[in-house]
């Protein structure tokens, strides 16, 4: 009979419960950390066969390269812009306000024209993109 030497070093160490809690607290982490990030509220269009009896308004807001805004084809500014859009929102609350920002324009800018029309409850935004390499 052999008996058991409990002072003698162990030859080996079982890491697999410490793994399975490590990957435990990095799931928990994961899940956490995104649970807590906020976004854009969008309402995506529902699709309809009857034609639009009213005319759209749209106002098309295009953004540069060097940071210049055009409003449908007019060079304005921030303050501007915001102006023309509230009177126009004043005159048609079913406003349509389309952003097209060129390829090498900030997206900052991009994120400032869809708060401007937020500020001024304009509720019908629009982001023209397009293919890449078309």
């Amino acid at each position: 009979m052999q008996v058991k030497d409990d002072a003698k070093p162990y030859d080996s160490i079982n890491v697999t419960p410490m793994l399975d809690l490590a990957y435990v607290l990095i799931v928990v982490f994961i899940v956490m950390s995104t649970a807590s990030v906020g976004g854009l509220k969008i309402d995506l269009p529902k699709p309809s066969n009857k034609p639009s009896t009213k005319p759209a308004v749209v106002r098309i807001v295009q953004i540069k390269p060097d940071g210049s805004l055009l409003l449908n084809g007019a060079v304005t500014s921030l303050p501007e812009l915001e102006s023309k859009l509230a009177a126009a929102h004043d005159k048609d609350p079913e406003l349509s306000v389309v952003i097209k920002g060129d390829p090498e324009a900030y997206y900052s800018m991009v994120v400032d024209i869809i708060d401007l029309a937020a500020k001024l409850s304009i509720t019908n935004v629009g982001l023209v993109t397009a293919k890449i390499g078309s």
